[in-house]
């Protein structure tokens, strides 16, 4: 089995030649950055083959760390990078920037305010019909906007849209939304161009190991969205303080038994590989997709 990490952040320390957004109330999830070269010996370790690098928000719209793993480590890491909405791209500035060597797509976090506001003002309104027209990727964790981003899935029908944890964030579930907002993820299922991340799922549980209270909503996920829209995934920073890499794999592949072989070799690896058009040896021109269930 081919297992593919949906989601990582790897980040250099903050110093005044790289500093970090200012002001900004996302900071980094552990004291000590996150490496590429610690990363690559963490996935040994647990047996992890390729991993998706996310830049942080907390280091603004720069994708240059990542893409620095990329060539040191080309069939290991691929980059769903950060674009700042606000300044518009003809589609040839975003062709050329999707062209980077590991490249994947686009990974959107609306964390601010102003973000936000983009969302329901129209800025963002050239984005989804570039991306879609060029075949772009999204992954996007979205401010509980989840009407918006069925609208934006229905308009542009040939966009892949990819929802971050399963559309849950830690403030969401200490505040009792957690199940509102699985509903309305749940409610986007018949949207065929979007799929989820059922990454960090541990962080998200009042458990330990096997996190069985988050048994069910993972298999009302499955039963929505199929093994090829259902994508594995840590968000490693943060799940570390909850448990091990290990566990966080053992958790799908030895404890959900409404999973089947081939429903695991999907979810853990196969089904992401597919969406993203990523071979072993790094985003490809052509390569044919699975269908969405």
């Amino acid at each position: 089995m081919s297992i593919i990490d949906s989601q990582i952040h790897i980040w250099r320390a903050e110093t005044a030649d790289r500093p970090w957004v200012p002001g900004s109330a996302i900071r980094a999830q552990r004291a000590e950055p996150l490496g590429y070269q610690e990363l690559v010996g963490l996935m040994d370790e647990a047996g992890v083959d390729r991993a998706v690098l996310v830049p942080p928000a907390w280091e603004g719209d720069r994708n240059d760390f990542a893409l620095e793993a990329v060539a040191e480590f080309p069939s290991r890491f691929g980059v769903m990078g950060r674009l700042t909405l606000g300044q518009r791209l003809s589609d040839d500035e975003l062709a050329a920037w999707k062209r980077q060597p590991g490249m994947l797509g686009v990974r959107l976090s609306f964390s601010t305010p102003r973000e936000q506001d983009w969302l329901r003002d129209g800025v963002t309104d050239w984005f989804w019909a570039a991306a879609e027209r060029l075949g772009v990727p999204v992954m996007i964790r979205p401010p509980e906007w989840f009407h918006g981003l069925g609208d934006i899935a229905d308009r542009h029908r040939g966009l892949t849209i990819i929802i971050d944890h399963m559309g849950l964030t830690e403030p969401v579930v200490a505040a009792g939304r957690g199940e509102a907002v699985i509903q309305d993820v749940l409610s986007l299922a018949h949207h065929p161009n979007i799929s989820v991340k059922c990454s960090a799922v541990p962080t998200y549980s009042s458990e330990a190991y096997p996190f069985r209270d988050m048994h069910d909503t993972i298999h009302r996920m499955f039963d929505a969205y199929g093994p090829r829209r259902l994508f594995w995934g840590t968000d490693l920073s943060r799940l570390l303080k909850k448990c091990s890499y290990r566990e966080a794999i053992s958790m799908f592949t030895q404890e959900l038994d409404f999973l089947t072989a081939t429903d695991k070799s999907l979810i853990m690896g196969d089904a992401l590989a597919a969406c993203l058009t990523w071979s072993r040896a790094g985003p490809m021109e052509q390569q044919p997709r699975l269908s969405h269930r």
